[in-house]
């Protein structure tokens, strides 16, 4: 299903309306971040969280108005935005950039923002029905530093996974940090599940601060299942019982298999089905 409409700054236009000039900060320096969200029955899923996270990262990039960015804002422009769309599910994107001129040095901090939903008909999360087969993405080691828990618009980390991705006939890639530790998937948080305990990169690593990541943490913690955040040698991929990735889009996916080594999925099967009680 095409999106119809799209949300620019308050006003619903059409979604093929043409927007930027090529003054535009977001094209010219990746100068914002976005936020990718679910809807489900009419509902955005974990408003609270993705508010949270979204005003804290606009003040890391020092971004105004950041506080206007709130849950209540955000499920009413999500409800009002697929009302339109005649959409009850689907999948939404908020890019908020940078309304400035300038070079590197922006002449102000005003706000902007861009609200997009792609339609869909599943009203929960599924898990996949065939695993993923993964490999490492080595070329371009992901930076720590404060700005990689955010989900900014400057994305050529994972363009680069992507194509390396493409071109070896692969579902997904594991990213590493520069330090050569597990950070993160192409486009989702790690789980590994070894020696009955549940290991994901902590934030220190370098990966986004997944708002499904702490679904799946805190959901885990309910059920008893003993979850650490912690430094992660990739070696552990050729031993543990099972790995899954984590995004607030797809909810829970499986990984079936690295290089020679096969991965269970009993664990991602229970915490989908705690997931979606939610």
């Amino acid at each position: 299903m095409t999106p119809v409409f799209i949300n620019f700054n308050g006003e619903i236009l059409p979604a093929d309306t043409k927007l930027f000039t090529l003054k535009n900060r977001a094209f010219r320096y990746g100068d914002g971040l976005f936020e990718s969200m679910r809807l489900m029955k009419g509902q955005l899923k974990f408003a609270d969280l993705h508010a949270d996270r979204l005003q804290r990262g606009m003040k890391a990039l020092k971004i105004d108005s950041y506080s206007q960015m709130d849950a209540w804002f955000l499920k009413e422009k999500a409800g009002d935005l697929a009302r339109r769309n005649k959409a009850k599910h689907g999948r939404l994107r908020l890019t908020v950039f940078r309304d400035a001129e300038g070079l590197y040095t922006p002449s102000q901090n005003k706000m902007a923002w861009c609200l997009e939903i792609q339609p869909s008909d599943e009203p929960r999360y599924f898990l996949n029905a065939k695993g993923l087969i993964m490999d490492i993405f080595a070329d371009l080691p992901k930076p720590t530093n404060y700005l990689s828990n955010i989900k900014t618009c400057n994305s050529l980390v994972y363009v680069m996974a992507g194509l390396y991705k493409t071109q070896n006939n692969l579902d997904d890639v594991f990213l590493l940090n520069q330090h050569g530790f597990l950070c993160e998937a192409g486009s989702s948080n790690i789980f590994i599940w070894y020696r009955k305990h549940l290991y994901t990169p902590a934030l220190s690593e370098g990966c986004v601060e997944g708002v499904m990541r702490q679904v799946i943490i805190k959901i885990a913690k309910q059920n008893n299942i003993p979850v650490t955040e912690a430094q992660i040698s990739p070696d552990i991929l050729y031993e543990a019982d099972e790995v899954f990735l984590t995004n607030a889009g797809r909810g829970i996916q499986s990984v079936m298999g690295f290089g020679v080594r096969r991965y269970f999925n009993e664990l991602s099967k229970l915490l989908m089905d705690e997931l979606n009680k939610l």
